[in-house]
């Protein structure tokens, strides 16, 4: 059979195109993905990484829930440009734990990857609550809800054990039983504050 013959299979029948581009696809992916599997630096957390507190796994919870990474990536690139303004380029290391992963696909915010430590406990409330009282050109929503809903801390220690048992975050009986009384009776506002605070230490 000539390669024009092969050729007009592929492009005549449906089926066949379909088989050839996952066959494509599939190739691609073991040869691309299947390597960083076995490659410490993409398996392994970096020096220095911390698991969440209790109150940070919180409050990464409701970082989730109000649409933050719509807006906010947390996946700084190798470009001069962004290690200028924002610090040192992300790297695997920092989100072994992370499930799921919080990286981000646009920004019509800052980039928060290492945004811990920049900004003082009250600035991020004053943020949250209304953005404008702090920057006054800010287009970000508020959310003051954060500064009266209250932490009943109920599932908490569950998370942890679930962080612990299926993607290995190297939690303790002792963190899992005290997780509940941790973060009880805190807000939600919190939380998020000291989610944002515990961002980017690892790497600086």
């Amino acid at each position: 059979m000539s390669n024009k013959n092969r050729h007009e299979i592929f492009e005549k029948s449906v089926p066949m195109l379909v088989v050839g581009i996952i066959f494509a696809i599939s190739l691609g992916g073991l040869v691309e993905i299947t390597p960083l599997f076995f490659q410490k630096q993409t398996t392994e957390p970096v020096e220095g990484l911390k698991p969440y507190t209790a109150l940070q796994m919180e409050g990464r919870d409701i970082f989730i829930r109000e649409g933050c990474t719509v807006c906010h990536s947390q996946m700084i690139r190798p470009f001069r440009a962004e290690t200028e303004r924002y610090g040192h380029y992300s790297v695997a290391g920092e989100s072994v734990w992370e499930h799921p992963f919080l990286w981000g696909s646009k920004r019509t915010g800052p980039d928060l990857a290492r945004v811990g430590g920049r900004y003082s406990d009250d600035w991020h409330r004053a943020h949250l609550i209304n953005p404008r009282d702090v920057v006054p050109e800010s287009n970000m929503p508020s959310f003051p809800w954060l500064e009266t809903n209250v932490l009943t801390g109920e599932l908490t220690g569950k998370k942890l054990a679930l962080f612990r048992d299926h993607f290995g975050v190297p939690y303790t009986d002792a963190d899992i039983q005290g997780a509940s009384e941790a973060v009880k009776g805190k807000t939600e506002l919190d939380a998020l504050v000291a989610y944002l605070q515990s961002l980017g230490h690892a790497l600086k």
